[in-house]
């Protein structure tokens, strides 16, 4: 165990700090495996530590964006407005596997159901359409922090939502108006947002938006986006 506090943080996150994560190198080739807990110490980010994870953007039919308010008890970046969910495959042969980024789908499956609450019988493996690849780092706070190779995910569907409160605070459909106020509003120190939000709609979603309908048309499989 770490000597560093996590009093802010309820029993439902604490268990999650002895999941085993998918430890990466630059180029997102595996190459071991570390608890999220000392995947998310800035510590242990300085020294290179990097860890897959994966980012989701969800669009409903009226053409908008599932924008979430991270709840306060999250480990990193509490309260931050961020994308329609976010979170890690784990080191298992399940959510490892290659091929199609199968893994990360299903990874991406396990925690639309258990951040958001969607039911499993309306999003599938197919619904979900891996995009692009980016790497990022970013501090938290002291301590905790991110650095991940991270899956941008598409799923373009109308679904029920009933989130886990101790993960998510609120939750908002905005079209991209709506999203760029927020994201200038961030900019004045009025919300806080991810700098990984920022990121993904800045530098995709803003050109993506006119053409959702045929959106397969910006997957990059090979590249990775280094922030």
């Amino acid at each position: 165990m770490s000597d560093v506090t996590v009093d802010w943080i309820d029993k439902h996150q604490l268990e999650r700090l002895d999941e085993m994560m998918i430890v990466v190198d630059e180029n997102d080739k595996v190459i071991g495996a570390d608890t999220e807990r000392n995947c998310h110490q800035n510590k242990n980010i300085e020294k290179g530590l990097l860890h897959r994870a994966f980012s989701v953007a969800l669009f409903n039919s009226e053409k908008k964006v599932l924008i979430q308010r991270r709840a306060d008890t999250k480990l990193t970046f509490p309260g931050y407005y961020t994308d329609s969910c976010c979170s890690h495959p784990l080191s298992n042969p399940e959510e490892m596997e290659e091929k199609d980024a199968l893994g990360v789908k299903k990874a991406a499956l396990r925690r639309l159901q258990a951040e958001l609450g969607i039911p499993q019988d309306q999003v599938s493996l197919e619904d979900i359409v891996f995009m692009k690849r980016y790497h990022y780092k970013a501090k938290s706070d002291a301590v905790w922090g991110e650095h991940e190779v991270c899956y941008l995910l598409l799923i373009k569907k109308d679904v029920k939502i009933c989130p886990d409160p101790s993960e998510v605070s609120s939750f908002s459909y905005l079209t991209r108006e709506e999203l760029e106020e927020l994201l200038e509003r961030g900019a004045r120190g009025e919300v806080q947002v991810t700098p990984w939000l920022r990121f993904v709609v800045e530098q995709f979603l803003y050109a993506w938006w006119p053409y959702l309908d045929e959106a397969t048309r910006f997957i990059e499989l090979d590249k990775i986006y280094r922030v």
